[in-house]
């Protein structure tokens, strides 16, 4: 690691010893070897989400927001967009960041091949999609072909690209729109959750957080990745206040357990887990993301670091 790399872990090190000395029992770090570890794990996952806020500021070409361009990005082509006040495709973009994924081989192709459809002359955008998704359906059908190929990246790796499945890419598309149409865009849908639930950025996380129940296929994870990547690129003014546990967070739970309980099947229920994790991160202050992404790579070793592409 390099030398500002270290600083940091030791800087988590630090904190974790000064938390554990002021009374907070935390029987998972028993060992130098699985603070460091965690701790390790915590810098990683905190560099992840700097880079999208370094996405979030730079300066980026065109291109990336061509899918028939070896350049395409969506988080990129996002920024782009919101950078000209369309803000809904820089949501929409998000979304199909986080329903495809990146794939560690192929990086954006599939995003890119839908949002294209297929190098043609039209595209998939915000305006199409939500003026008809029938017609998406319609093309996507005709077109299934062509994407037996394709892969989700591993996040998403049991998302289904079928047009005529509940749970295909269709239907979720669907059920995308269907959730923002009643708000008329998503700039509007968070002026009315602001005039529900206040500003507080953790109140209208929470609230959007709920509210994506609507969403096919999109769980405790999607839903927590999309709304984060938003709050990180500057889309909305919002963030987690908790991990939500709570919320089928099998890894997240089995870190955060052996953390508090020393075990991964710890008897700690996941609401105060939660609670436990707000009161470390007062110290910490790295945020829930990184604290929920950290906790879940740490569990599957948490002795020995290994490094995980998030």
């Amino acid at each position: 690691m390099k030398k500002n790399e270290i600083g940091f872990v030791e800087k988590y090190v630090q904190t974790f010893n000064e938390l554990i000395n002021t009374g907070l029992i935390l029987p998972g770090l028993e060992t130098v070897e699985h603070t460091k570890c965690l701790a390790m794990q915590l810098y990683d996952s905190r560099r992840r989400i700097e880079y999208i806020f370094h996405i979030r500021d730079a300066k980026h070409s065109s291109n990336r927001m061509d899918p028939n361009s070896a350049l395409f990005d969506p988080l990129k082509a996002a920024v782009l967009h919101s950078r000209s006040g369309n803000l809904d495709e820089a949501f929409w973009l998000v979304f199909l960041a986080v329903h495809f994924g990146k794939h560690a081989t192929y990086g954006w192709r599939l995003a890119g091949k839908i949002y294209g459809q297929l190098g043609g002359a039209g595209r998939w955008d915000w305006l199409s999609i939500s003026s008809n998704t029938t017609d998406f359906q319609v093309w996507l059908n005709a077109n299934q072909h062509e994407f037996t190929k394709e892969r989700f990246s591993n996040h998403r790796k049991y998302e289904s690209i079928s047009a005529d499945s509940n749970a295909g890419t269709a239907a979720v598309f669907k059920s995308y729109v269907d959730w923002i149409k009643p708000y008329g865009n998503h700039k509007d849908m968070i002026r009315q959750i602001h005039t529900l639930v206040g500003q507080n950025p953790h109140e209208v996380f929470d609230y959007m957080y709920r509210s994506m129940s609507a969403v096919k296929r999109f769980g405790r994870l999607g839903r927590f990745d999309f709304l984060t990547m938003l709050g990180k690129l500057g889309l909305a003014p919002i963030e987690p206040g908790s991990a939500y546990l709570w919320h089928n967070a099998t890894g997240p739970q089995r870190g955060a357990r052996l953390l508090f309980g020393g075990n991964v099947d710890a008897d700690i229920s996941a609401k105060e887990l939660d609670r436990r994790l707000i009161e470390i991160d007062s110290k910490l202050n790295v945020g829930m993301q990184a604290l929920e992404d950290s906790l879940c790579n740490w569990q599957k070793s948490p002795t020995q670091y290994e490094y995980f592409r998030g």
